[in-house]
């Protein structure tokens, strides 16, 4: 049965963030806020949970959700031989609307769909969102919409899309941007955007100089959907 939890009050936030805990570790979807959009997201580390998530917002393997992370620590368990370019970029950025496309650790025991041997991580600028993923661990987090449709930017827009597929739906009321994150491909050199959002290739180029911009690269972005 779908919970919608009103997290504005304190005892009411505690509760709901118990509640989308133990739903992801049942391999659940939960729909969460984030510093952009809602988000939808389940275990990173659940194939099947990734599956039904994708299956939820009607999208397949070929456009795999990226990881969100509560604490900047743990780019190094998630990503291969981080680059310093990268490391720049989160120290600068993080918490925050950027996402950074790196090398996955060959180990891990995950299947996100076709990465082709990466990962999009992204630490978000939201409270409540970064207590979850703290609760949780890594999360595999996309956009709370329907493939297709707008983003939502709050929780009665995401629950009329995707319905009884969400156990949870934790609402800390209106996100007031639909601004995606900023996607930056790390795996190459120099870096290069693949997705424009809210943060500038100016203040990227004020931390890496030669962060590159691939204009034709922002359709590649869309495949990794998350605001």
């Amino acid at each position: 049965m779908t919970q919608i939890v009103d997290c504005h009050e304190l005892d009411a936030r505690s509760a709901g963030i118990a509640a989308a805990t133990e739903a992801v570790r049942r391999g659940e979807c939960v729909v969460i806020p984030t510093d952009t959009v809602y988000g939808i997201g389940v275990d990173a580390f659940s194939p099947q949970a990734v599956s039904i998530l994708l299956a939820a917002k009607g999208r397949n393997r070929t456009m795999p959700p990226p990881v969100l992370i509560g604490r900047q620590a743990v780019m190094d368990a998630l990503a291969d031989e981080v680059p310093e370019a990268a490391r720049g970029l989160a120290e600068a950025f993080w918490p925050g609307a950027l996402t950074l496309i790196l090398q996955a650790q060959p180990s891990l025991a995950w299947d996100l769909g076709e990465t082709r041997g990466t990962v999009a991580l992204r630490m978000p600028a939201d409270d409540l969102a970064l207590e979850l993923l703290n609760q949780t661990g890594p999360m595999a987090v996309s956009s709370a919409n329907r493939t297709g449709l707008p983003a939502a930017t709050e929780v009665a827009q995401a629950r009329e899309m995707l319905g009884e597929a969400v156990s949870v739906y934790l609402d800390d009321g209106v996100r007031d941007t639909t601004s995606p994150s900023t996607i930056v491909d790390c795996t190459v050199e120099p870096p290069r955007v693949v997705r424009h959002g809210a943060i500038s290739l100016a203040e990227l180029r004020a931390v890496v100089p030669d962060v590159a911009s691939d204009v034709a690269g922002d359709a590649a972005g869309d495949a990794v959907d998350e605001g």
